[in-house]
């Protein structure tokens, strides 16, 4: 089938998760208790930065109305749902580009077990390292681009380390599901806020709150592959002060039988050395000092212990040990009378231990790589006049890395070494927000960035926003990027792949845009329509074992969306992402990056009442050009086949507060080539029990 053919479907995908919320600028509605489909007026729009309800998601009965700048008052029917966020507060995020917004409830339909899992229902994303006999080597791409040339953040505060060998990349299951409020996702001119290295996008991840009284949720599952998962959550408050902790651990064995040439295949045909367990906590504090001013500190605990499948590698049996610790300090103050002037002070910690281990036939080697980042932050939201607000301020990144090597492969011996490395980075930034007229908007960003290894440089960002009619908004934005290579590509000898690094290395430079359509077809229908495309030159990539900038790579892409309600308790969704990331010079000029499929599709229908839940996804992957290759048969050019997948989940209500929930994945029963020679296990299922209290 022509790759192309499949653009046409796609003028149909795009985001929603799930029965996602589906959220992009062109419906911010109006926060008053009256619903309404029509696009508002640019100086309408004043929601909360971190309550990002946006295109299709309908304004809540029990929200304020957009003049008044007072804390919701807790009821006792609602109490579990209240932040202590002040309603009034403006939407301070650029509305030139689509934000993507997957809440609790649709992470919970889902039975996401990791980070990752949330997104890949999320437009735009390409996951091949997350799920059953998942592989960290073969990534997390976002429009092209890899989770290292995102920007990740919690709580508005950045988590990403810039450490790139396959062994140390960011690791999505970042903090315990139960703990996630919601994830939004960005792109465009918010790359001048977060970080110039935003060339794929910027995914944010709020968390939960207590309010009131005491609650104690949990959860258990067991299932095939030895799975099992215990979630719990302790949450509410006491007087001004707000808590929630919670508690995750998975674990699988990924032990199934696998075709003959698959990756780490056996001698008995099972997938050998892929299990993988991980152990979270998280833990948040929030305190209102004041009516002006409010404290928040959340910190967060992971232990990842997993065997790595190397396609490379015929059965791989190295294991890769991950502990993370982060913590983040949050100052919010309202300047002045009212809510026109908000600073924001953040300072945060991140270590990320990542230790891969292994034999080499009758031999050894180790590679540890232990980074450590103190950050501060300075976010001043300024309404400077009705039509015109600034959100400017100063990042500060200091990042020390200590890399060990060891081996006893005697072709290695030379290379075991100890590096201790640190890097400052201080950047500029500032977003203003201009309001032409009731329907014309136009977003400005600048980041000037001081770098200790790599100069100083300046990242420019323009957007633009356009209510054609009250229901059709067009958009568009541009966005210039460096990003930097990583102290251990520059630094750090990779003893278990055998890579060499490169104190050489240039950083990778380019642009990303967007153009897109909002469109609110009718009350029930809500569609949503974007080109995005990037051109990044020097790319970070291996050649002849070494660390070393391959060239430049343009892509190109179309997402589209459509969220139909049915009926009062159903849902449905339809999603497509096509994507061309296209090498453009070296040995592979022409070929299609590899790992990244050019086509996703997904939809879904759901059905909820009282307690009962039932939500049928179909997931369609045109299959990904493999990027090693161990067979003689094999070529540059091929491709993994394409496949169709199907999976249901629902929820039996037992009583009140208990209920069973049921997760039957992969319906098909197909054992397909997920990616680079690794397959899925076929028919999987969990059931489990979920309570309240």
């Amino acid at each position: 089938m022509n790759r192309y053919f499949l653009i046409f479907p796609a003028v149909v995908q795009s985001l929603l998760i799930a029965f996602p919320t589906l959220a992009s600028d062109a419906e911010i509605s109006d926060k008053s208790p009256q619903k309404t489909s029509n696009i508002p007026n640019l100086t309408e729009i004043q929601l909360p930065a971190t309550n990002a309800e946006l295109l299709t998601q309908p304004a809540k009965s029990d929200e304020i109305s957009q003049g008044t700048q007072q804390t919701i008052e807790p009821t006792p029917q609602d109490e579990s749902d209240i932040s202590i966020e002040v309603v009034g507060e403006k939407d301070t995020l650029p509305q030139s580009t689509p934000v993507y917004v997957i809440d609790k409830e649709e992470i919970q339909k889902q039975g996401a077990t990791s980070l990752a899992e949330i997104l890949k229902r999320m437009p735009g994303f390409a996951i091949n390292d997350v799920g059953k006999g998942a592989d960290t080597h073969t990534g997390t791409y976002y429009r092209g681009a890899a989770i290292n040339q995102s920007v990740l953040l919690i709580n508005g505060r950045q988590i990403n380390t810039n450490i790139n060998t396959y062994h140390g990349g960011t690791d999505l299951n970042t903090i315990p599901v139960e703990a996630i409020e919601r994830v939004e996702l960005y792109s465009g001119v918010t790359s001048a806020l977060y970080g110039s290295s935003a060339f794929g996008g910027v995914i944010n991840i709020i968390t939960k709150e207590g309010y009131g009284k005491p609650k104690f949720a949990s959860s258990i599952e067991f299932g095939s592959l030895s799975t099992n998962n215990q979630q719990a959550t302790y949450s509410g408050s006491v007087g001004a002060v707000k808590y929630n902790f919670s508690f995750e651990r998975y674990f699988s064995d990924n032990r199934y039988s696998v075709p003959v040439g698959s990756a780490n295949r056996d001698a008995q045909g099972f997938l050998s050395n892929a299990d993988s367990a991980t152990s979270t906590y998280f833990g948040n504090i929030a305190v209102n000092l004041d009516q002006k001013n409010s404290l928040n500190l959340d910190i967060t605990k992971l232990s990842s212990r997993k065997g790595l499948i190397y396609f490379g590698f015929p059965l791989q049996k190295d294991r890769l040990d991950h502990d993370g610790l982060n913590a983040g300090l949050s100052w919010k103050t309202r300047l002045g009378n009212g809510d026109d002037s908000i600073l924001t002070t953040t300072f945060g910690y991140n270590q990320d231990y990542f230790s891969t281990y292994g034999p080499s036939g009758a031999f050894s080697r180790t590679g540890i790589l232990d980074t450590q980042q103190i950050t501060a932050r300075l976010d001043h939201e300024w309404k400077l006049t009705p039509n015109n607000q600034l959100r400017w301020g100063v990042d500060l990144k200091n990042t020390n890395l200590n890399g060990d090597v060891l081996s006893t492969v005697p072709n290695r011996i030379a290379r075991n070494e100890t590096e201790n490395r640190s890097l400052l980075n201080t950047a500029l930034f500032a977003v203003n927000t201009l309001n032409i007229s009731n329907i014309f908007q136009i977003d400005l960003g600048l980041r000037q960035s001081f770098d200790d290894q790599f100069g100083n440089y300046l990242n420019p960002s323009v957007g633009l926003r356009y209510a054609v009619i009250p229901n059709v908004a067009v958009r568009g934005s541009w966005a210039g990027g460096q990003r930097n290579p990583g102290l251990d590509q520059l630094y750090v000898y990779d003893t278990v792949h055998g890579w060499d690094p490169n104190p050489d290395l240039k950083p990778e430079t380019g642009s990303s845009w967007t153009a897109g359509v909002d469109v609110n077809f009718s009350d029930n229908l809500k569609g949503q329509f974007t080109y995005f495309g990037s051109s990044l030159d020097n790319r970070l990539g291996v050649i002849d074992g070494k660390w070393a900038n391959i060239g430049l790579v343009d892509t190109n892409g179309l997402e589209a969306a459509l969220q139909l309600k049915i009926a009062a308790g159903w849902s449905t969704f339809l999603n497509y992402t096509y994507t061309d990331a296209k090498i453009k010079t070296g040995t592979e000029q022409g070929l299609q990056l590899g790992l990244i499929p050019y086509s996703i599709l997904q939809t879904g229908v759901g059905y909820q009442n009282a307690g009962w839940q039932a939500n049928l996804y179909v997931t369609y992957n045109s299959g990904a050009r493999r990027s090693l290759f161990n067979n003689p048969s094999d070529k540059a050019t091929d491709f993994a086949p394409s496949f169709l997948n199907l999976d249901l989940s629902g929820r039996i209500p037992l009583t009140r507060n208990l209920g069973l929930t049921v997760y039957l994945e992969n319906l098909l029963g197909e054992q397909y080539e997920r990616v680079n020679r690794i397959y899925s296990p076929g028919f999987t299922f969990r059931v489990g029990l979920t309570s309240d209290i």
